[in-house]
């Protein structure tokens, strides 16, 4: 009986239907790959010029229930996951993280809580995608 047992745990083994303790099935050890979702609403967004681009974050704040009377700053800081995170400085010394889906939705915070979340500080960069910062 146990030796039929025996057998039995090592066609199966062997089949690749169970595994034993620390061995990891073959689908497991395949590389991932990561799909990254674009849209045309956030490539737009980096070739507005300055005044454009300070007036769809503005826009974008003020949808998101916040105040801000004008920006007096903005730009690209990285990309997050599949959002395009921008950042935003109002005249009234309030700095705003904008991150940007595929969709054009808009996601605002707060820059003083973005790091405290383990999110990228609000530092803009010079790079934009497809200029060295990928």
């Amino acid at each position: 009986m146990r030796a039929a047992f025996a057998a039995g745990m090592a066609a199966l083994l062997a089949s690749g239907l169970i595994s034993g303790c620390g061995e990891q099935a073959e689908e497991d050890r395949r590389p991932t790959q990561s799909i990254q979702v674009r849209g045309a609403e956030q490539d737009r967004l980096h070739q507005l010029n300055d005044l454009n681009r300070d007036i769809a974050m503005k826009r974008a704040i003020r949808d998101s229930g916040f105040r801000c009377q004008r920006v007096t700053s903005s730009g690209y800081v990285a990309r997050y996951e599949n959002l395009d995170m921008w950042t935003a400085a109002c005249a009234d010394a309030r700095q705003w993280a904008v991150f940007v889906g595929a969709d054009g939705s808009a996601q605002v915070r707060d820059c003083e809580d973005v790091v405290e979340f383990g999110l990228p500080g609000c530092e803009i960069r010079q790079e934009q995608p497809g200029t060295g910062d990928g």
